[in-house]
């Protein structure tokens, strides 16, 4: 009896061929770009550090926000598109303390305790937009077909948007300098100011901080079962709404902490500050995998770092007159790329139908 073997044969769809050669088209020009770029020698070692510094500083806030997303995903499977305004909100608010603060002089005299409550009155506003949105404009819709929750997420970010314009104005509002956070530390090459550390070091604290209350505490572990699935958890006794309930105050009061960060880093807030950060911190949650938390801190690292160097390292070199304008291009084309690749994103794992 003679055994047979089967080939199996993978056949590519004209969709898939053309979306194939334009992945393989981004990553032409990125190595040409960044062998020209190179070859020239125009930046010095000085300037690549500097823009890795900066592109850690913008990744380590585009994490931060994009927890909320990814959080908010995995318990209910939804994309919160109002996140952007719950990160608007917080230092939005908190601007007026912090011109009060600097105005009598306190922020300079006493820069821990004012940038203490700065980050508090941002964090509760943040919390306490987050959990309005979740109780009023979600939680009535938690059974509804996925579109519905959708369109409501984003109804809700443009009545935020126009709240907080009606009542705080529509001009960009300048958040006061700190005397204490203008320095900077200069190694040889390497260069960092204070500012750039007081955003890395936050953000890791919070990232680790929230890494092990999800993996260590009791509520974590009652999140992580809810996300898995949400039924089996009510059976087992956990209260689900209270879970949900905590996976928005999380997310928000990260979200109010990365806004003041933001604010220090920008210098400025205004009613629409939160969407493009937003979209880019959505986009870091897409690439780091969609509800991973891990995933999300790397995704958005990642594509702070990229959007810092991208520009100049990939498109200089090609003779483009102002690159740094087509960073965002360059954010969306790695997404893109990523997607076309590894859908899942960088960490993310292959969802169950349930869950898709």
């Amino acid at each position: 009896m003679v055994a047979t073997r089967t080939k199996r044969v993978i056949r590519l769809e004209p969709t898939d061929v053309f979306i194939y050669i334009i992945g393989a088209l981004i990553v032409f020009v990125v190595v040409i770009g960044s062998v020209a770029t190179l070859s020239q020698g125009k930046y010095s070692i000085n300037a690549w550090v500097d823009l890795f510094v900066f592109g850690v500083t913008l990744g380590s806030i585009y994490s931060l926000i994009a927890l909320g997303y990814t959080m908010v995903y995995g318990i209910l499977r939804m994309i919160n598109f109002a996140h952007s305004e719950v990160f608007m909100s917080g230092p939005f608010t908190a601007y007026f303390l912090a011109e009060a603060f600097s105005r009598s002089g306190f922020i300079n005299q006493s820069p821990v305790i004012a940038l203490i409550l700065i980050f508090a009155l941002s964090m509760g506003t943040s919390v306490l937009i987050a959990v309005l949105i979740e109780r009023i404009a979600y939680r009535p819709l938690r059974n509804a077909p996925r579109l519905v929750p959708l369109i409501t997420a984003i109804g809700a970010s443009f009545f935020l948007q126009y709240m907080f314009r009606g009542l705080y104005g529509t001009n960009i509002k300048v958040y006061p300098e700190i005397e204490a956070l203008k320095g900077q530390i200069a190694l040889d090459a390497f260069r960092i100011s204070y500012i750039q550390i007081l955003v890395i070091a936050a953000a890791a604290a919070m990232m680790l901080g929230l890494h092990l209350f999800v993996q260590k505490t009791r509520t974590g572990k009652a999140m992580r079962a809810v996300a898995e699935d949400r039924s089996t958890a009510a059976l087992m006794g956990i209260n689900v709404n209270n879970i949900i309930v905590t996976t928005f105050v999380l997310g928000g009061a990260l979200a109010g902490a990365a806004g003041v960060l933001y604010a220090l880093v920008f210098t400025q807030v205004h009613f629409f500050m939160g969407f493009i950060p937003g979209i880019k911190a959505f986009t870091a949650a897409v690439l780091g995998g969609i509800g991973n938390i891990p995933g999300a801190m790397l995704g958005g690292l990642f594509l702070g770092i990229i959007e810092s160097l991208g520009p100049t390292l990939f498109l200089d070199g090609l003779g483009i007159t102002a690159p740094y304008q087509l960073k965002d291009a360059i954010a969306f084309s790695l997404l893109v790329l990523v997607l076309i690749f590894r859908p899942t994103g960088i960490l993310g794992e292959r969802i169950r139908e349930k869950k898709a």
